[in-house]
């Protein structure tokens, strides 16, 4: 079996081509189209609550608020449930957002937490991205990753109930997430 990948520039053109239909949830991962997984309830309410702890942050300013859109990582082209952005006076209306324009990327994974710890985990780390918050519903708990270097992160710390996010003075319990 032959396998062909493709790149950032042909995944936008067939986008643009309308090759995929509009409701479609794909990923380009380093040259694979990959189909995320749908989103359930709980999911999307975290991304919700997420969304309004940070959106006077956004308000104000101080991020532009990203929410299940594009960033451009290496060659590939993610969509994170949450990306907080440095802002940028045209809202990125010309090109995608890249790894070097996050503060901040969350990933909720329901029955995701593999794939996203071992493919994009990795990606953020190589591509610059300073901050990471893994929400895994099923284990009840964040998995905060600072400081990359490499494929990896330096500092990782495994946050269940009972304790308290912060990012640029805005702070929420794990609970809210979880």
């Amino acid at each position: 079996m032959t396998r062909h990948k493709i790149s950032l520039e042909e995944f936008h053109r067939m986008v643009e081509a309308g090759v995929f239909p509009e409701d479609s949830r794909l990923e380009l991962v380093e040259g694979d189209l990959v189909e995320m997984s749908p989103i359930g309830p709980k999911h999307a309410a975290i991304v919700r609550r997420l969304t309004a702890r940070f959106a006077p942050l956004a308000a104000r300013g101080e991020v532009l608020l990203s929410v299940q859109n594009p960033l451009v990582v290496g060659s590939s082209e993610l969509y994170p449930d949450l990306a907080l952005l440095r802002p940028e006076p045209e809202g990125y209306a010309s090109r995608h957002p890249e790894a070097k324009d996050a503060l901040l990327v969350v990933e909720v994974a329901e029955s995701s937490l593999r794939y996203d710890l071992q493919v994009k985990l990795p990606l953020y780390a190589k591509a610059g991205v300073p901050e990471v918050w893994l929400v895994d519903l099923l284990g009840q708990r964040v998995l905060l990753h600072r400081r990359p270097e490499g494929e990896g992160y330096r500092e990782e710390e495994d946050l269940g109930p009972g304790l308290t996010l912060a990012f640029l003075g805005v702070e929420i319990p794990t609970e809210a997430l979880l």
